[in-house]
């Protein structure tokens, strides 16, 4: 994991004032993020880091792709990543402790006596939570769906089985008793 010191930022050298990072995040770095996650991502993420005395403010715009799975017909679709995410490093005594009782999610604290901020975490958090929650294959200029015809059309006759079986089940009777 030697690779991960190009998510280091030294800040202490740094002038007080906005500072700009690039990072081009690849299937390698989700891998050694999480050995089990989606190979599909390439992600480019643009950190501007905004130096003041006891804080920072780091501001993170992800961009990229993703492949994911259509959740209605399971075709493998590309779905853009564009997400905007803000975090506020402190700097103070006892950065365990304040990290503890700290309730926003976008403050994190660390010692005064650190030179470096490690962000491979939070790149990684970030990219993942750009991926839409939603994954469908869309419509076409017609207004047709895109996702695989054959999948539609067992998920309709599944549905349709189901009406069924609901029509003639053995609980059917026992309704009326609902509202007794």
């Amino acid at each position: 994991m030697g690779s991960m010191r190009t998510f280091e930022i030294a800040f202490v050298g740094l002038k007080p004032g906005v500072h700009e990072f690039d990072y081009e995040l690849d299937a390698q770095f989700f891998k050694d993020k999480a050995p089990d996650s989606n190979d599909g991502i390439a992600a480019n993420v643009k950190l501007s880091l905004d130096k003041n005395n006891g804080f920072m403010l780091l501001r993170f715009l992800v961009g990229g792709s993703a492949e994911v799975n259509c959740d209605r017909c399971g075709n493998q679709l590309n779905v853009d990543l564009w997400d905007e995410f803000n975090m506020v490093v402190k700097l103070t005594e006892d950065p365990q402790k304040a990290n503890e009782e700290e309730e926003d999610a976008d403050i994190f604290y660390i010692a005064k006596s650190e030179s470096h901020i490690e962000i491979s975490d939070w790149l990684y958090e970030f990219v993942m939570l750009s991926i839409p929650m939603q994954h469908i294959c869309g419509n076409d200029k017609d207004g047709q769906s895109l996702c695989n015809e054959q999948v539609l059309k067992k998920l309709k006759a599944m549905q349709v089985n189901r009406d069924e079986q609901q029509e003639n089940s053995i609980w059917k009777g026992l309704e009326r008793f609902k509202n007794n």
